[in-house]
C-alpha cells in the first residue's frame, strides 16, 4: 500500500520552528493498528489522518503511542495541507473528531481555528507534580491537563522537568504558564505519559490557557507563546464557550510512504 504523507511545521513562519506534525490523507479508514503504526514510525508528537464525510472531514490525532481526543498543531498541519495543497475551496473546513465539530477557515494570512474552550478549576493536586517540575508554583489548576501558573517566564523556561514521576500522574499532561514578557502570557508542556516528554507547541493546551488568562488579565484577545525549544506563537481569543487559535503553517516535506 501507498500513502501521501505531508510534515507540517504548525505554529511557524518558516522551516524548523513550530511544532511538526505529520498528515495522512486517506480515501478510507484503515485498521486502527496501521493508524497507529505510521504513527510511531513517524515518531513525531502528532500524526493527522482524515477521510471525506458528506460534511467536511473526520479527522483522528495519533501519539507514537496512542489515539488522542484533540490536538490543535495537528489541525493546523491538517488544514494547511487541505487548503494549500490538495486545493481545498470552500471558505471553511468542518472536521469531525471526538472533540465534537472543529472550524477552520483562513483569515489575515493565517489559519484560524475555532474550538471549545475547557476553562480549568483549582484543583487538589498529587505531590508528584511538584516533585515532577522541581519548582513550587503560585497555584495549580485543572481541565484535561494540570495548569501550573508560575510567578515569571524565566521560571518557566528554566524548569527542567523529571518526565518519569510526570508520567505518573492521573491527567494527559502538564501545562506550566506565566505572564510573558512580549506577549500576554508564555507556556510549556510536557505529555510523556503520550510518548511525547515535551511538545514544541501545543494548540489544544490553549483551549485551557485561553480562558484562564482571559479572566486573569481582563481581556478576551491574548498574544501568546508556547517557550520551547522550537518555539512558536499562537493567537488567542475567547469567544463564549470557544477559543479561537490563529496561526501559519509550514510545509516541510511531501512524500509517499509504503506498506
Amino acid at each position: 500500500m501507498k500513502l501521501k504523507q505531508y510534515q507540517v511545521d504548525a505554529f511557524a513562519t518558516r522551516a524548523f520552528q513550530g511544532n511538526p506534525a505529520a498528515v495522512c490523507p486517506l480515501a478510507h479508514w484503515l485498521d486502527d493498528y496501521l493508524l497507529q503504526a505510521i504513527a510511531e514510525e513517524n515518531n513525531l508528537s502528532e500524526t493527522a489522518f482524515f477521510v471525506p464525510t458528506a460534511q467536511g472531514f473526520h479527522l483522528r490525532w495519533f501519539t507514537p503511542v496512542k489515539e488522542v481526543e484533540l490536538c490543535g498543531h495537528a489541525t493546523l498541519a491538517a488544514a494547511h495541507v487541505l487548503f494549500d495543497i490538495l486545493g481545498y475551496h470552500k471558505p471553511m473546513i468542518t472536521f469531525e473528531t471526538l472533540s465534537g465539530d472543529l472550524f477552520v477557515e483562513k483569515r489575515g494570512g493565517k489559519l484560524q481555528m475555532n474550538f471549545p474552550a475547557t476553562p480549568p478549576s483549582v484543583c487538589n493536586f498529587p505531590e508528584i507534580l511538584v516533585q515532577g517540575l522541581g519548582v513550587h508554583p503560585i497555584e495549580v489548576l485543572a481541565a484535561d491537563d494540570y495548569v501550573v501558573v508560575f510567578d515569571s517566564e524565566l521560571t518557566v523556561s528554566n524548569i527542567t522537568p523529571n518526565h518519569a514521576l510526570l508520567s505518573q500522574l492521573d491527567l494527559r499532561g502538564v501545562i506550566v504558564t506565566a505572564p510573558g514578557i512580549t506577549v500576554d502570557f508564555v507556556s510549556r508542556f510536557f505529555a510523556p505519559k503520550l510518548g511525547v516528554p515535551e511538545d514544541p507547541v501545543t494548540g489544544s493546551a490553549h483551549c485551557a490557557l485561553t480562558p484562564y488568562w482571559a479572566k486573569k488579565l481582563g481581556k478576551n484577545v491574548l498574544t501568546a507563546k508556547q517557550i520551547s525549544k522550537r518555539g512558536g506563537d499562537i493567537f488567542c481569543e475567547l469567544s463564549a464557550d470557544r477559543v479561537v487559535l490563529s496561526g501559519s503553517a509550514i510545509t516541510f516535506m511531501q512524500a509517499e510512504i509504503s506498506f
